[in-house]
């Protein structure tokens, strides 16, 4: 009866907990949704100002109009940041939220191309582009996305308000329970505690144990969690404010400076069939110009594989894993003869001892190898013959796999860096943008392992995979 009693009370507990907690989610869901609803309706109010105070100005030439216009076109930007960061993460939202962004930047171009023109003195084709009816479509699609977000959202609203209802009534039906129990068990335990008093205490001797060991593995957890999230929250801010918006820019307008390039360049050529033409100008037009706008589209072009590189390294920590038992020794020995013809060239070799198997995600195994024993290839020392070695062993339940090398070797205080996003090491003569590890390293928590490296400059480098033998896809680190 005791037993029982103490069954039924933890399990009110229990219930009346996670009533409460899914109340507070309930509450703050409700309270993420308004924000998004308001949000959204700030954004499409202001993006009218700004059509707005353009159409004011195209039609008046006053230019008290561009001053709505242009505090509307301020301000937009961080609404349109504030509005995606709202729906992040939200599958049902988030698409419609990135189109309603495009939408917007493309009608913003669209306004400040036709104020530019004005401002010039280009008002008829300025107002040609209005009649187009171009802003016009794209408004219309806007506030159509709009209201797709809008109606999304008041069903949320609705639904999650009838959830929260019911969780509060649950929660005080269970604290009934609860107070009925307690006396209940009041009663009991008078009744017997002096026959289980003895029993009681090694129960709580065995809580108090399992207590312990449960506390390290939340620290543990809470701290592999943790350095997840601060990594992927810097490549969200990277990728989304950092590089890409000016990115977009910067390539926009190299076009145009190459457009006005070649109009500047037929009217020197014009110029010069009637007299002659500063050779200093022909130069800076034909030759420097060209030039510098070359330089600037070959470094926006790094920049864009580095947020492909950055995008594929977020995407791969969203992929879901597929667990099966992998046989490494063939699986490593075809990575190594992909890798023949920069072996043959290097005059190395890439040996492959028999390794243990385990249960893994395939795809995310051959790219952590792939990049590993890449890496070893590429930076091998030509000073001498190039011996990679892999191997591995069984480990008390993990498995443990080695990937060695006699090349270059990575400084002491380069450990841990070579890890991080965009930092390498040594002599920066071998193509890359420093990824690759950052990618590896993510990869291997994801699937629940660790990796380290020791290495001495001019001998070579070790790095060193760890694997539970089991991937458990709730134990796995979902970064």
């Amino acid at each position: 009866m005791l037993t029982l009693a103490i069954a039924l009370l933890l399990a009110t507990n229990v219930a009346t907990f996670v009533m409460m907690a899914r109340t507070a989610q309930y509450n703050d869901e409700v309270e993420t949704t308004q924000q998004l609803r308001r949000q959204t309706r700030t954004v499409l109010i202001r993006l009218i100002d700004a059509e707005t105070g353009q159409r004011g100005f195209l039609l008046t030439g006053n230019p008290e109009y561009l001053e709505v216009h242009g505090e509307a076109s301020r301000e937009l930007p961080d609404q349109l940041r504030d509005l995606t960061a709202l729906a992040a993460g939200d599958p049902d939202i988030e698409p419609r939220v990135a189109h309603l962004r495009e939408l917007a930047e493309a009608k913003l171009a669209e306004l400040d191309r036709t104020v530019s023109m004005a401002r010039v003195g280009r008002v008829g084709p300025a107002l040609g582009i209005v009649r187009s009816n171009e802003g016009k479509a794209a408004m219309d699609a806007f506030r159509a996305e709009a209201l797709a977000i809008d109606e999304i959202s008041q069903t949320r609203l609705q639904f999650r308000t009838r959830q929260s209802e019911w969780a509060g009534s649950i929660t005080v039906i269970a604290n009934a329970i609860g107070g009925l129990l307690i006396l209940v068990l009041a009663g009991i335990a008078a009744w017997l505690i002096r026959r289980y008093v003895m029993e009681v205490q090694e129960a709580r001797e065995a809580v108090y144990r399992l207590n312990a060991g449960l506390e390290g593995q939340v620290r543990e957890r809470t701290a592999d969690l943790t350095r997840a999230n601060e990594e992927i929250q810097r490549f969200a801010y990277i990728v989304s404010h950092d590089l890409r918006a000016p990115l977009v820019n910067v390539m926009g307008y190299t076009s145009e400076l190459e457009q006005a390039g070649k109009v500047v360049d037929k009217a020197i050529a014009e110029a010069e069939s009637k007299r002659k033409v500063d050779p200093d100008v022909i130069m800076a037009v034909r030759e420097d110009m060209p030039e510098a706008i070359g330089f600037i589209r070959a470094s926006t072009e790094k920049m864009d594989r580095l947020i492909n590189a950055i995008l594929k390294l977020s995407r791969e920590g969203r992929r879901s894993l597929a667990p099966e038992l992998l046989d490494m020794t063939p699986m490593v020995q075809g990575i190594a003869d992909s890798l023949n013809h920069q072996t043959a060239e290097a005059g190395a070799e890439i040996v492959v001892e028999p390794l243990p198997r385990f249960e893994s995600d395939r795809l995310s195994v051959e790219q952590i190898f792939g990049n590993l024993v890449d890496n070893a290839v590429k930076y091998l020392d030509h000073s001498r013959p190039g011996v990679i070695t892999v191997s591995g062993e069984d480990q008390h339940g993990w498995v443990v796999y080695r990937i060695s090398d006699n090349g270059r070797g990575i400084s002491p205080k380069d450990h841990e860096r070579i890890f991080e996003l965009f930092r390498r090491s040594g002599r920066q003569d071998r193509a890359g943008e420093g990824l690759g590890l950052a990618f590896v390293r993510n990869s291997v928590r994801r699937l629940g392992g660790d990796i380290t490296v020791e290495s001495e400059l001019g001998k070579g480098s070790t790095f060193t995979l760890k694997f539970p033998t089991r991937l458990i896809l709730a134990e796995a680190g979902d970064y």
